[in-house]
């Protein structure tokens, strides 16, 4: 179901990664959450220093906010950086169409020279790749070579020669002949690669050829290139704030500067407490500034922010407009693509470029806002310029000025607020959903920034409080490194989320499956994903249950199984997956509307879909215990047949329908479904058991894998294995430890930190227990993948094999779920 390059990036590691390991102590996150909303509204630092880096999209993407402050006429960067202008040298298709030969055929002689002769390749328009709905060209084989001439009138008045390239996978550059660029691996967007003077030097007057090889590993193919000239920087440097501290709470990140006599705390909250569905869903995030003096003295403070439209765009080359204007307590900055193209694309590495992104302020902070083009926009702050410079264009700059006056040592606190209206959300079976804030159609964006603005102060409390009761359940049930985890994964989980009101009334709590294929509403991401939503808010879950259900319900998905998602994000319009996982999603559904029912104390939610439950359960009951092959969450590998851990989900599925079906009274279904589990359990361990542990196929006992499955059955107490499994197959996983973790199973080193937090809930001993998550932990602080944390990485090296940003990192809150339910 998933993209399974295996990235060969072990020549990267050395002394970069010894590096990374000094600097583990430092490092509180492989990347830091700023702003957290859902799929489209997430902005990311990701290093350590929140002004050594642009701020990113967790695609990758800069979704720039720039933060300075000017204390005394000497001004200090604490946020970001600024914008690096490039001027086209050769466009890419971003901006124009170009053409190029290519052949899927290994070419003779030296096809990479400036003078070969290429006339029996191809000719194709860029860009080329295997998404029909995304490029120009379509490539499906395993290598293509490329070549693309172009002019250039006067190589000598390039200042700085980059490449601009996106590609997808292995590639080998040349210009006129000489190697410029090689990387095992593949880019998300566009790519900016600094050429030498010796690269530089091959580029001449006339005509110039680049000629490309590119190679296909496994997943998706793609290419587009162009080359750019980064112009000099002209403006006059300033200096750098320096970071004292960062701290990562389950709402906030929350960083402290000094910026020569003035201390700053620079706090970014996204209140994301899922007991207030309204709050929860309303699209605005707060950046709070806190300043005092360091000498005793007073000095004047003003605070700057700068935004990027880039934030409302997919690609900085769509045109944006930008407003200024006020209502009765705010004043507003606005901008949105001129195009506003509502739901009209679906994929995974997407940005979204329709709807409104929003900078606020209370007029009680008289705050200056202007409008200008992102590279002026630093210098306009430094030379104390605030007219708006522009309305429409591409690269445009939101910039807010909160002038703090005198400013001694008691601490003032001032704040703006970032928000989004994406108008349309998600489609759903062919209609289209406003944002759950606006079910109506009535509801304004300017009046959830006012309502904001009014609670500042009340939220920010509720927001300290949970903060503080979620870290200290976690602490009780997993210690330091466990709960440190958890707040890791609470807004990263809920922001690869969108929540929205289905036609028929119910909550749709609706995930996207970033960075594995853009899936909406998958429910193998909702399975690893739904420890979080039991705890904090059962009826998420049911909203992230929804749709599916609907799917079967209403004809639409005529199988006797579960579907594997509803479409590709924000398209929930039938599934796009091209294979069918029937024990795993059959198994899933029902094994999380079991645990729906154990978290509310009912089973009312069972009981409404009922006939579709018992249509699945019924399908475990023929090819659950041995499955066939079929496609399961795990098969990285390959498919295969007699898995193991997909058997245990299949019992334990089974008996959850069973578990429920007694509290809803239907005894005689309970005991009938009850029996056939348990008569399950003997066969499975018979079939299963290889001494010391159990293997990955029954056919295979040099095999073995984490057994997570058997999680629900401690969890829902269901009592159907016996504990001699779980101390045998936790003292085998002990011994099979890598750096960064166990693997998942033993075909290869890579391994999912979710199934290991799940592996590790069902160790017989806390010491076990924190055993297991101690590499996990070391993965999120060490890992030079400088994402929103992965999931699936080598358990060796903690290189990411693919996967970031994803919400399954909900499933870190076993441990606490499991407590919760016991009465811990």
């Amino acid at each position: 179901m998933n993209k399974t390059n295996t990235l060969k990036f072990l020549g990267i590691l050395g002394c970069m990664f010894v590096g990374g390991l000094l600097k583990a102590q430092e490092r509180k996150a492989p990347a830091y959450p700023l702003i957290t909303h859902n799929t489209y509204f997430s902005i990311w630092s990701n290093t350590d220093k929140l002004n050594e880096s642009s701020t990113q999209h967790w695609t990758g993407a800069d979704h720039s906010l720039l933060g300075m402050i000017n204390v005394d006429g000497g001004i200090y960067r604490f946020l970001g950086k600024e914008t690096t202008t490039y001027k086209t040298v050769v466009p890419a298709s971003d901006e124009n169409g170009y053409e190029v030969k290519y052949t899927e055929t290994e070419p003779q002689g030296d096809w990479k020279a400036a003078n070969y002769t290429a006339s029996n390749w191809q000719a194709g328009n860029a860009p080329i790749g295997d998404d029909a709905k995304n490029v120009k060209t379509l490539w499906k084989s395993h290598d293509i070579w490329v070549r693309r001439t172009f002019n250039i009138a006067n190589p000598a008045s390039i200042n700085e020669l980059f490449l601009k390239i996106n590609h997808d996978d292995n590639i080998e550059v040349y210009l006129n002949g000489k190697k410029i660029y090689t990387k095992e691996g593949w880019t998300n967007n566009f790519q900016y690669i600094a050429l030498s003077n010796s690269d530089k030097s091959a580029l001449k007057a006339g005509s110039n050829v680049i000629a490309i090889h590119l190679i296909n590993t496994a997943g998706g193919r793609f290419l587009d290139f162009g080359l750019v000239d980064r112009l000099k920087d002209n403006a006059e440097k300033v200096q750098v704030a320096r970071q004292k501290s960062v701290d990562i709470n389950a709402t906030q990140t929350i960083y402290n500067f000094t910026c020569g006599k003035i201390d700053l705390k620079l706090t970014f909250t996204s209140p994301l407490l899922m007991n207030d569905l309204g709050l929860f869903a309303r699209p605005v995030s707060y950046v709070s500034y806190q300043v005092k003096a360091n000498d005793g003295k007073t000095h004047q403070v003003k605070v700057y922010l700068s935004a990027s439209s880039n934030i409302a765009v997919y690609r900085p080359t769509q045109e944006v407009t930008a407003s200024k204007y006020s209502t009765v307590k705010l004043s507003v900055l606005k901008t949105g693509t001129v195009e506003q193209p509502v739901l009209q694309k679906a994929s995974d590495d997407m940005r979204i470029d329709w709807g409104y992104f929003y900078v606020a302020a209370p007029k009680t902070s008289n705050a200056i806002q202007f409008v200008t083009a992102e590279k002026d926009a630093a210098d306009a702050f430094r030379k104390g310029n605030s007219a708006s410079t522009a309305k429409q264009g591409k690269m445009l700059a939101l910039n807010t000025v909160i002038p703090f006056g005198t400013v001694g040592k008691a601490a003032v606190e001032k704040y703006v607020e970032l928000g989004y209206d994406e108008i349309y959300s998600v489609q759903y079976f062919n209609k289209n959903l406003r944002p759950w804030w606006n079910t109506s159609g009535k509801e304004t964006i300017e009046g959830q920034l006012t309502a904001a603005a009014d609670e500042y102060k009340t939220v920010i409390q509720k927001c300290e409080a949970f903060n503080k009761t979620l870290y200290s359940d976690a602490l009780k049930s997993g210690g330091k490194e466990y709960a440190d985890l958890c707040v890791l994964g609470y807004r990263q989980s809920i922001a690869a989320h969108t929540l929205v009101k289905s036609p028929q009334g119910e909550i749709l709590w609706l995930s996207k499956e970033n960075n594995s294929g853009g899936f909406i509403n998958t429910v193998d991401v909702t399975y690893p994903s739904a420890p979080l939503y039991l705890i904090y808010n059962p009826e998420l879950l049911q909203g992230m249950l929804n749709g599916i259900f609907y799917f079967s319900e209403s004809g639409k998905y005529p199988h006797p199984w579960a579907a594997h998602d509803l479409g590709t994000y924000p398209l929930a319009n039938g599934q796009t997956y091209g294979e069918p996982m029937p024990v795993e999603e059959s198994g899933n559904m029902i094994i999380l509307t079991a645990a729906i029912a154990k978290a509310q104390g009912n089973a009312d939610y069972a009981k409404a879909h009922w006939k579709t439950l018992t249509t699945w359960v019924d399908y475990l009951t023929k090819e659950g215990l041995d499955p066939k092959t079929q496609l399961c969450t795990d098969d990285f590998a390959g498919h295969l047949a007699r898995n193991a851990n997909l058997s245990v989900k299949a019992i334990v599925g089974i008996a959850c329908y069973a578990q429920m079906a007694q509290t809803l009274g239907y005894d005689d279904v309970a005991k009938k479904y009850r029996t056939i589990a348990e008569s399950m359990v003997p066969k499975w361990i018979e079939m299963a058991d290889a001494g010391d542990h159990y293997a990955l196929t029954f056919d295979n006992k040099n095999t073995w894998s984490q057994k997570y499955n058997l999680v629900w059955d401690k969890v829902l107490k269901l009592n159907l294995f016996p504990q001699k499994i779980y101390e045998t197959e936790t003292k085998y996983y002990l011994t099979k430890q890598n750096k960064y973790g166990i693997p998942l199973d033993s075909r290869k080193a890579y391994t999912k930190n979710d199934w290991i937090l799940w592996t590790a809930t069902f160790a017989p001993t806390q010491r076990e227990f924190e055993a297991l998550v101690h590499p996990v932990y070391k993965h999120a602080i060490e890992t030079e993948s400088r994402v929103p944390l992965n999931d699936f990485y080598d358990s060796n090296t903690g290189i990411r094999d693919n996967f970031k940003a994803r919400s399954v990192v909900g499933g870190f809150y076993m441990k606490m779920l499991a407590d919760k339910l016991a009465g811990k």
